[in-house]
C-alpha cells in the first residue's frame, strides 16, 4: 500500500518540484541579461509571465533560421541522437568495467596493485583531452597509412557515432571499474563468501551468484555521480565533435522555452527511471540512529566557524606523509610562484607578433611554434603560452580551492541542521529532491546561467567589473552544488552515529554538540578533506568545459566590428587557451592545447596525492597499515611459523598404554 502510494504521490510531487526548477534556469539567462543579476523583482516578473505564458501553443516555437517551428518537433531528432550516443557510452562504459573487474578479481594480488594505482592517474585526464587525443590519432593514422579509422567530426546533416561513444564511454569506464573493484573486494571478505568458499564453490561462481547480486545495489546509488558526470561531459563530447545534438540547439537559440524544453526532455526518462528502480529498492530503516534531543542552545551558537582552527593542526600533521606532503608543495609552490611572477616580472605575458631575425627578415607570425624565445610557443594573439600558465595558475587554483572550500564547508554547516534536527520523514524527503539534481548537467546549467555575466556586449547598458564577475562565477558554482554536498555529509553523519560509542554517548546525556565535535569531529574531518579534494577536481573539469564555449574567470573580452578579435580572457587563466581546441586540430598548432590541458592533469594529480595521503593516514589511525606491515615483519623473520609444512599434518600413531 506505501509503495502505491509512494508512486502515484510522492513521485508526481518531486518530478514538479524538478520542473519548477527547470523552469528557474531556463528564465536566468534572459531575466540576467535584460534585467541584471541584482533585480531580484525584475526575475520573478520574469519568472510569472514565462509560467503563464507555458500553456499557450503559440509559446511553444523554436527560431530556426529566421522561422518559427515547433520546438518539440525541431528538438525530438537531436534528442533521440544524444540518447543514442548517451546510453551507448553508458553501455560500452559498464560492460567493459564489469569485464575488466571480472578478470581482475582472478588475477594474483601482485598484479592488482599497480592497476588500482594507474586507475587515479587515468581519471584526471579532462574528458576534452580524451576527445582531443583521440581525434588527433585518427588524422594521424590517416595520414600514415592513407585510412580513416571512423569519423571524428560531422559535417552539415551527417551524424557521427562510434568517435563520440568511445569517448564519452572512457571515464564513466574507468570510474565504474574503480567502484566494481572496491565493492567486490569487501564483498568478497564477508562471511557468506567464506562459507561458499568452503563447499567448494569456485571463485568464477561465487562471483556470478553471489558478488554480482549483492553489488548491484552499491553500483546502482554510485551510477547517479556517473551518470551525472556523463550528462555534463555530453555537452562538451557534441561540440568537439561538432554535432546537431540537444546540447547544440540549447545553444543556438537561447530562449527560456527552448531551455526549458530540452532540459526537462533531458530530465523526465532519468528521473522516472531511477525513481522505479529506488521504489524496487527501496527498504525501511529498522532504526534511526541519527535521532538527537534537541538542544536549547540553538544551532548558530555552536560556533561551528570557530573550529576550523582545528584543520591547522590536521595540515602539520598531515605534512609527515609523503604522498600529502609532494601534492600540496606542488600546489602551494606553483601558486607562489606564480604570485611572485607576476609582481616582480617587468611583462608577466610576453607577447610578439612579428619575429623577424637580425636582418629583419619575417621568421614567424603568431600562433609561434615552441622555440628558446617561447618554450611552449605562443597562442594567436602572439602572447607566450608558458607566462599565461604562471601568471594564470593563482586564478586557476586559487579560484578552484575557494570555491571547493565554500562547497565543503556550507555542505558541512547544514548538514548538522540537516541531521540533528530534520526527523526520518524530512530527511528523505530532501534526499529525494536534491536526488533530482543528478539528472541535470551541470556544465550546461553553468553556462545557461554564466553566460550572461561572463559574455557582455562591450555596447550593452548593463556592465558589471572583474571582480563582480569572479564573485558571481563563485556564487554560482557553489550554490549548484552545496544540496549535494550537504546531503552527502549528512549521510556521513548517519553512518558514523550507529556506532557504539555515539549511542553510549547519547544514553549519557551528551549534547549535539558535545558529540559532534568530540565524537562525529574527528572521524569526519578525514573525510571532508577527501571530499574537498574531489570538488576541487570537479571545478577544473568546470573551468576546462567553460573555457571550451570562451567563458573565462573574470570574464571574456568580446570586440565588435566588421573584423572582430576572437573573445579572450582578461586574466590569463588557464581556460582561456582552452578555447583554441578546434583551430589547433585544424590547424596542427596542438601546443596551444595540450599545454594548458597538462597543467590542469598536473594539478589534478597533485590534489590525487593530497586525498590519498589522507587515506593512507586515516587507515593508519585504524590500524590497517600497521597490522600489514607486523604480518610481513612476522613472515620474513620466522616464515615456517606462518606458513605450514606437509609434515606438520602428518597423523602420529597412538600409543597403547598396559595398566
Amino acid at each position: 500500500m506505501k509503495s502505491r502510494l509512494y508512486f502515484l504521490f510522492k513521485i508526481p510531487f518531486y518530478y514538479f518540484l524538478g520542473i519548477l526548477g527547470i523552469i528557474f534556469v531556463s528564465i536566468a539567462p534572459q531575466a540576467f541579461k535584460e534585467r541584471g543579476i541584482y533585480n531580484g523583482i525584475g526575475y520573478l516578473e520574469e519568472f510569472f509571465k514565462f509560467a503563464v505564458s507555458l500553456p499557450k501553443k503559440e509559446t511553444w516555437f523554436y527560431m530556426y533560421k529566421g522561422y518559427e517551428v515547433d520546438v518539440i518537433d525541431m528538438l525530438l531528432e537531436p534528442y533521440y541522437y544524444s540518447l543514442q550516443i548517451l546510453f551507448g557510452a553508458l553501455a560500452a562504459g559498464l560492460g567493459l568495467a564489469l569485464v575488466l573487474t571480472y578478470f581482475t578479481v582472478l588475477m594474483p594480488k601482485w598484479l592488482m596493485s599497480p592497476i588500482k594505482k594507474s586507475l587515479g592517474f587515468l581519471e584526471t585526464v579532462p574528458d576534452l583531452m580524451v576527445a582531443f587525443l583521440l581525434q588527433l590519432f585518427i588524422v594521424f593514422f590517416y595520414k600514415k597509412f592513407g585510412m580513416e579509422l571512423m569519423m571524428f567530426t560531422a559535417l552539415g546533416e551527417e551524424k557521427v557515432y562510434l568517435a563520440p561513444i568511445i569517448t564519452l564511454s572512457i571515464i564513466p569506464m574507468l570510474s565504474f571499474y574503480r567502484i566494481l573493484l572496491l565493492v567486490t573486494e569487501e564483498e568478497l571478505l564477508k562471511t557468506h563468501i567464506e562459507f561458499a568458499r568452503s563447499k567448494g564453490m569456485g571463485k568464477t561462481k561465487i562471483l556470478r551468484s553471489y558478488v554480482l547480486k549483492n553489488i548491484s545495489p552499491s553500483v546502482f546509488y554510485h551510477g547517479k555521480i556517473i551518470l551525472w558526470g556523463m550528462l555534463s561531459s555530453l555537452f562538451i563530447i557534441e561540440t568537439v565533435f561538432n554535432m546537431r545534438g540537444i546540447t547544440y540547439y540549447i545553444v543556438e537559440d537561447f530562449r527560456p522555452i527552448t531551455v526549458a524544453a530540452a532540459l526537462i526532455m533531458i530530465y523526465t526518462p532519468f528521473f522516472l527511471l531511477y525513481q522505479l528502480i529506488y521504489t524496487w529498492l527501496r527498504t525501511e530503516d529498522i532504526e534511526d540512529h541519527s535521532k538527537y534531543k534537541k538542544d536549547r542552545s540553538p544551532i548558530t551558537e555552536w560556533k561551528i566557524w570557530g573550529h576550523i582552527a582545528v584543520l591547522w593542526r590536521l595540515l602539520r600533521q598531515h605534512m609527515k606523509n609523503p604522498k600529502f606532503a609532494v601534492g600540496f608543495l606542488a600546489l602551494f609552490g606553483m601558486i607562489t610562484y606564480s604570485l611572485l611572477y607576476t609582481i616582480f616580472a617587468k611583462v608577466p605575458v610576453e607577447q610578439i607578433v612579428w619575429l623577424r631575425d637580425d636582418k629583419g627578415k619575417l621568421i614567424s607570425a603568431p600562433p609561434h611554434k615552441p622555440s628558446g624565445l617561447m618554450i611552449l610557443g605562443s597562442d594567436y594573439f602572439g602572447y607566450s603560452i608558458m607566462d599565461q600558465l604562471i601568471v594564470g595558475a593563482k586564478y586557476t587554483l586559487i579560484f578552484a580551492l575557494i570555491v571547493a572550500l565554500l562547497r565543503v564547508l556550507m555542505g558541512f554547516y547544514l548538514s548538522v541542521y540537516y541531521h540533528f534536527y530534520l526527523n526520518g520523514y524530512r530527511k528523505n524527503w530532501m534526499t529525494r529532491i536534491v536526488d533530482s539534481i543528478h539528472f541535470l548537467p551541470l556544465s550546461i546549467i553553468a553556462y545557461l546561467l554564466l553566460r550572461p555575466v561572463l559574455w557582455q556586449d562591450p555596447f550593452s547598458d548593463i556592465q558589471y567589473s572583474m571582480m563582480e564577475k569572479l564573485l558571481f562565477e563563485a556564487f554560482i558554482l557553489t550554490i549548484l552544488v552545496i544540496p549535494l554536498t550537504t546531503v552527502l555529509i549528512g549521510n556521513e553523519m548517519k553512518e558514523l552515529s550507529k556506532n557504539e560509542f555515539i549511542l553510549n554517548a547519547k544514553l549519557m546525556g551528551g549534547s549535539n554538540r558535545h558529540i559532534l565535535w568530540t565524537h562525529l569531529f574527528p572521524h569526519l574531518a578525514p573525510r571532508l578533506f577527501i571530499l574537498f579534494g574531489q570538488q576541487f577536481i570537479q571545478v577544473l573539469f568546470i573551468l576546462v568545459h567553460l573555457g571550451l564555449f570562451h567563458l573565462f574567470l573574470g570574464g571574456t573580452i568580446v570586440t565588435r566590428g566588421d573584423m572582430p578579435d576572437p573573445p579572450k580572457t582578461s586574466t590569463f587563466e588557464w581556460s582561456g587557451l582552452i578555447s583554441s581546441t578546434k583551430n589547433a586540430l585544424m590547424t596542427g598548432n596542438y601546443s596551444i592545447v595540450l599545454a594548458p590541458l597538462a597543467a590542469f592533469m598536473i594539478s589534478i594529480i597533485a590534489m590525487q596525492l593530497i586525498v590519498q595521503g589522507v587515506k593512507e593516514i586515516q587507515q593508519k589511525k585504524v590500524g590497517v597499515n600497521v597490522l600489514q606491515r607486523k604480518r610481513k615483519k612476522e613472515e620474513a623473520a620466522n616464515p615456517a611459523a606462518v606458513q605450514p609444512q606437509p609434515a606438520d599434518f602428518v597423523l602420529a600413531p597412538s600409543k597403547v598404554v598396559d595398566h
